[in-house]
């Protein structure tokens, strides 16, 4: 699973002294009363932190504006990422303490090494890849894919040898595409590793109603938990009961971007994506109990902070962003990933 692969020997390391540590404590704890409390207190302060705050936290993104190219905002120039100095989490102490990192392409690497990692959506979603893809292989091989890439309402897939890494980009631009991609995985009974989705924009251009794209979702919510492991603690494998790992895929929601509604470049997206009907379609979203954040099991990837806080400079058409924003939403989704398998580099 993806999250695992990363320092797989700084993981077997911790593994033996943890067990080591533990021993030692469980010997001196009568004697030591306080101790026991002293590491209850410090598991539940470090669980709190890396899980809940640290989650909480991951889009505390600021842009370096005078980096920024325009002439990089369109959909097709978004393939050319800026550069590392473009944007940084801030540095505030709640953000400093959680310690994000930019991933460089090796530690990428290791973390999707032998992983399926399947992304489906518009073009938003289409975005997102390009900017992982710039990550893994770097712009010269990117030159050799990137007009694959951007075949207009088009599937994409590619295997990364080097690393055993399979990805797809499946076009879904409504959430009954994402249905119907949900009910493959089950049938078949094979899951990715990572599942990144998400919709909206067309069905708020083309049918533009809040409600029924909300009662899709909770359909979609209620498919998706299919695909979660129910979890069992012991097996018994006929020499008695063992402790099993169970294998669990990552679910991220690709949220819409900020939509600067001047900046349109149609009538009609002007007159039916307005902010009162991005505000009803994002309720709609949260109430759906598809997210994390409101008891789901996807953690969402917020392209509204991200795109929101790069501002009107970073797009021309007031719907697709620069670049850097979907490259800060792929090392939000790296350090997600690492947060949730307790992973550090």
């Amino acid at each position: 699973m993806a999250g695992w692969h990363l320092s797989r020997n700084k993981m077997l390391f911790f593994s033996c002294a943890l067990f080591i540590t533990l021993a030692v404590c469980v010997h001196l704890t009568p004697y030591f009363p306080s101790v026991s409390s002293m590491l209850s207190s410090s598991s539940s302060s470090s669980s709190m932190v890396n899980l809940d705050s640290c989650i909480s936290l991951l889009h505390q993104v600021a842009f370096n504006f005078q980096e920024l190219n325009n002439e990089n905002c369109s959909v097709e120039n978004t393939v050319r990422s800026s550069s590392d100095k473009s944007w940084k989490w801030i540095e505030s102490e709640p953000v400093v303490q959680c310690d994000f990192q930019k991933l460089s392409k090796s530690h990428a690497s290791d973390l999707f090494n032998g992983s399926w990692v399947v992304v489906a959506g518009d073009s938003q979603a289409r975005l997102f890849v390009v900017s992982l893809l710039e990550l893994l292989l770097g712009e010269s091989e990117m030159e050799m894919i990137r007009g694959d890439l951007f075949k207009r309402h088009s599937d994409y897939n590619i295997l990364i040898d080097e690393i055993g890494m399979k990805l797809d980009f499946i076009w879904a631009p409504y959430v009954s595409n994402l249905t119907d991609l949900v009910l493959g995985f089950e049938e078949k009974k094979s899951y990715p590793d990572v599942f990144v989705i998400g919709t909206g924009l067309w069905d708020m251009l083309h049918i533009n109603n809040a409600t029924d794209y909300g009662v899709s979702l909770k359909l979609l919510r209620d498919l998706v938990v299919l695909l979660l492991p129910v979890p069992s603690d012991f097996v018994n494998d006929g020499a008695g009961m063992n402790l099993v790992s169970v294998r669990s895929p990552n679910f991220f929601w690709l949220g819409m971007p900020k939509l600067i509604n001047s900046m349109l470049n149609t009538d009609e997206k002007r007159k039916k994506m307005t902010d009162v009907m991005w505000q009803a379609y994002t309720d709609e979203l949260y109430s759906s109990k598809l997210l994390q954040q409101s008891g789901g099991p996807l953690l969402l990837l917020d392209i509204h902070a991200l795109s929101n806080n790069c501002g009107a400079h970073c797009t021309t058409d007031g719907m697709h962003y620069h670049g850097v924003v979907y490259e800060a939403a792929v090392h939000v989704m790296l350090n997600g990933l690492l947060i949730k398998s307790n992973q550090k580099l």
